[in-house]
């Protein structure tokens, strides 16, 4: 869809059109429009979206597949309203970059200790099944 806007022509996405693009669905448009991240003009009864309203949108994903929160997202997107220079945007977005690299390479950590005790547990258990070894006392006594 595009409409005329003075010289220049400007392009102008439906919902569903946005969606299909982004490989999201409707809803999920909508639940970002509702939480102000985007704010779609109306043609008639139809809510449209232009170029700006896709890249926000495109960042938002961006975001939640990164692990932000739309709290977070918001911050971004409202500081890059507020200074087009960038400068605000990116140092807060290099600090919260930081602390979620470092959120996940705890949550690695957490998981790479849990996979050990897990293989451990597996070994103990085939061990007992085989016949090659007792069942270790604290295993019976947790009822693992």
């Amino acid at each position: 869809m595009a409409a005329e806007d003075g010289a220049a022509t400007l392009q102008l996405f439906t919902v569903n059109q946005l969606a299909e693009q982004l490989g999201i669905t409707p809803r999920a448009i909508r639940f970002y429009e509702v939480k102000g991240l985007i704010a779609p003009r109306r043609a008639g009864t139809t809510r449209v979206f232009d170029r700006r309203d896709r890249a926000r949108l495109m960042l938002v994903l961006r975001g939640k597949r990164l692990g932000f929160s739309l709290a977070e997202i918001r911050e971004f997107l409202d500081l890059y309203d507020a200074d087009r220079s960038q400068h605000s945007q990116l140092t807060l977005l290099l600090a919260r970059t930081r602390e979620r690299i470092a959120e996940l390479e705890q949550q690695r950590r957490d998981l790479e200790q849990t996979l050990g005790e897990l293989r451990a547990v597996e070994r103990e258990a085939l061990a007992a099944l085989s016949g090659k070894a007792p069942v270790p006392a604290e295993v019976e006594r947790q009822g693992f």
